[in-house]
């Protein structure tokens, strides 16, 4: 596996798909080339000072390096996205995460009229029927 980092490529996965979990997002892009695996890591600066950020992406590089690469897809980029919890979050649920945001990673795309759930949708509400609020004015 080799490292992303020129800034075109970070912007060029930002683009493909994604899934998140309390301590970062995974993005994904394949590519056409038959290049490895390529990952990138990044925390923004809203996640703390520059300390925490440099031991939030060790935190996910050291993630990726115990990761089986049969787990991700080949000819493809990742980036890793780092959060504020994964300074405190255990690593074995971290690894957890990953590994589950990998495996959606590969679910096809919703649809758009597709619910997020297997629920019905709720019943619209009826324009004579008032709210508890409205009751009391």
């Amino acid at each position: 596996m080799d490292r992303l980092r020129q800034r075109a490529d970070f912007l060029a996965v930002a683009d493909g798909v994604r899934a998140s979990s309390p301590a970062f997002v995974v993005q994904r892009r394949e590519r056409q080339d038959q290049g490895p695996i390529r990952i990138g890591f990044t925390v923004t600066k809203k996640n703390g000072t520059a300390t925490e950020r440099n031991r939030i992406r060790r935190r996910l590089r050291a993630l990726v390096q115990r990761l089986d690469p049969l787990s991700m897809r080949p000819h493809s980029d990742y980036v890793l996205v780092g959060r504020r919890d994964a300074l405190t979050r255990d690593f074995s649920t971290m690894f957890d995460d990953l590994t589950t945001a990998l495996g959606r990673l590969d679910r096809p795309p919703r649809s758009q009229g597709e619910p997020r759930s297997k629920r019905p949708p709720a019943k619209p509400r009826q324009p004579d029927q008032l709210t508890r609020r409205q009751e009391e004015r």
